[in-house]
This record gives C-alpha cells, sequence and structure tokens, in this order.
C-alpha cells in the first residue's frame, strides 16, 4: 500500500461507503422516529432495485479479494510476495471479507436475522479493532512525516472501533450510528490525502521531497525532510489537513441531517381498525358513508 494507487484506491472506497451509510442513517433515523431507530452495519436496496438487496455487501466482499491479491502476488500470479508488511494489509482486507460473508448468511437466515445481527455488528467492530492493531503493530515503522499522517490515521480507525462497538451494544443510538458512518468517511478521506500528501511530489511540504528508499531496522519514510523546520511544518500542515477534513466531512454531515429535517412531514404506526386506516381504505369509506345515509333517511321518514 505504499503508493499513490495504493492509498487512492481504498481511500475512495471507504469515501463512498462512509457516504452511503451517513446518508442511509439520516433517512432511517428521520423515518422511524426516535423510539424506532435500529443501527445498521450494512443497509440493503429496496424497491426496484430489491434484486440488489446484498448488493454493498457483494461489493465489499470483491473488494476485500482484489486488494488482497495485489497486495499478496507480485510481478504475476505465481509470484507471491514475502514481504511481512504486505500479508498485514492482506490480513485487514481478509477481516473485511469475512464480515461481509458473514452478513450476507445472517440475512439470508431470516429465521435467526435479530438473534444474528449482534454478532454481526461485533464482526463489524472487530475489523476495526484488526486495523487499528496491525497498524499500531505494523512491521514496517513508518517515521518522519510519513509517519505522522499514519498516526493520525490511528485516531481516525480508533473511533471507527468505538463508535461499532457502540452501535453494536446500543443499536438504538443515532449518535453511535452517525458517528461511526462519518469516521468511515473520514478515514477514506484522510487516504486520499495521504496518497497527494506524501505521493505527489507538486503537493509535498515545501523544503521536503520524496524517497523511495526504506531505512535500517524495517523504517519506512516517503518523505525525506531537509531541516528540522521544515520538518516541523510539514507536521504543521497534516495537521491542519486533518482538521480541514474533520470540518468538511461535518458540514457534509450536517448539510444531509438539516435536509431532512426540514421536511414537515411526520411518520406514526397505523392501528388497524382506528379511523386513520378507515380513511385511506376507499372501499370501507364507502360502505360506511352508505349505512350513514340510509340512517338518515330513515329517521327522516318517521
Amino acid at each position: 500500500m505504499g503508493t499513490f494507487t495504493g492509498h487512492f484506491v481504498p481511500g475512495m472506497a471507504f469515501s463512498l461507503l462512509g457516504l452511503w451509510h451517513t446518508i442511509k442513517t439520516i433517512a432511517s433515523k428521520k423515518f422511524a422516529g426516535n423510539a424506532g431507530f435500529q443501527s445498521r452495519t450494512w443497509h440493503p436496496l429496496g424497491g426496484q432495485l430489491s434484486v440488489l438487496r446484498h448488493l454493498e455487501l457483494l461489493l465489499l466482499f470483491c473488494f476485500s479479494i482484489f486488494a488482497m491479491a495485489t497486495q499478496l502476488l507480485d510481478d504475476g500470479l505465481l509470484h507471491l510476495s514475502r514481504r511481512p508488511d504486505s500479508f498485514e494489509h492482506a490480513t485487514m482486507f481478509f477481516h473485511l471479507a469475512v464480515y461481509a460473508c458473514a452478513a450476507l448468511a445472517a440475512d439470508r437466515a431470516r429465521e435467526h436475522a435479530e438473534a444474528l445481527g449482534g454478532f454481526v455488528g461485533v464482526l463489524a467492530a472487530n475489523v476495526f479493532a484488526q486495523e487499528f492493531f496491525l497498524l499500531r503493530c505494523h512491521s514496517t515503522d513508518h517515521v518522519g512525516v510519513e509517519g505522522h499522517y499514519h498516526w493520525l490515521l490511528q485516531l481516525l480507525v480508533f473511533v471507527c472501533l468505538l463508535s461499532s462497538l457502540s452501535a453494536a451494544l446500543s443499536p438504538g443510538c443515532f449518535p453511535a450510528a452517525l458517528v461511526r458512518a462519518m469516521a468511515v468517511t473520514l478515514q477514506g478521506v484522510w487516504f486520499i490525502v495521504m496518497a497527494f500528501a506524501l505521493w505527489m511530489p507538486r503537493l509535498i511540504a515545501e523544503g521536503c521531497h520524496p524517497t523511495d528508499t526504506a531505512g535500517d531496522g524495517g523504517t519506512h519514510g516517503a518523505v525525506t525532510c531537509e531541516t528540522a523546520e521544515a520538518d516541523a511544518w510539514a507536521r504543521v500542515l497534516g495537521n491542519l489537513q486533518f482538521s480541514w477534513a474533520i470540518a468538511g466531512v461535518s458540514i457534509l454531515t450536517a448539510v444531509l441531517c438539516l435536509r431532512h429535517g426540514r421536511d414537515p412531514t411526520e411518520y406514526r404506526r397505523l392501528v388497524p381498525g382506528t379511523a386513520d386506516v378507515l380513511h385511506l381504505n376507499p372501499a370501507r369509506r364507502k360502505t360506511r358513508s352508505k349505512w350513514g345515509c340510509r340512517v338518515l333517511k330513515d329517521a327522516w321518514k318517521k
């Protein structure tokens, strides 16, 4: 993953996934209300696209297999990589594939869906737990500016882990589900920022330059700074980019919340046999109207 493509492609995937979850979480809160809201680790397609109900899980699984193949296979399909960091990156995507398969199997077992829902939530949290563990205990020690960017990435993964655990323990907690969706989006955005900030020579901080050589003792730095002042400025720039990314995702989430909250329509459950149901049933309403006219006619004759 130590390339521009290795960060940009996963970043786009995580950004789109997080944005999809943010939109669906806000929409679910709008239609279900405070009492009926239940967070989901994945969102099926409905309506005319119900035939593609499991599209999200299938895309996750296919993307995970593709990412594992790119990490484990070097220079051809028959040459297996021997680098420890490649196995670590592939293991992260392996846990994502396991989650996608388990969620798909749990949804197909409709009679046990409620019991397996909590298990799927735990598996979703496990994906971020393994990602945080493998990033924290990485065989390649990222140093310098690249190490600082990876440390900020670990913060986002840790937030994803905490919010996923909170959503699994309290499925009806809307803030936990929304924070999880925002954190996934931020993780994708930060991958994209890292791709441009560390592997695009024109966008690297002033006084620093890209390097393709690994250091001694398993250390690696994609960017080398000429002076301590340049290194400090590059880290400050990384902090600003991190803060701007959070602000951008927060503004987008606020716009989505306000857009859905602007609709004054209220939704509530209809009780069979009440006036609401009779009002929605034209046949029963017509029968009731005829009966009322007949009673008035008989009373007039008397």
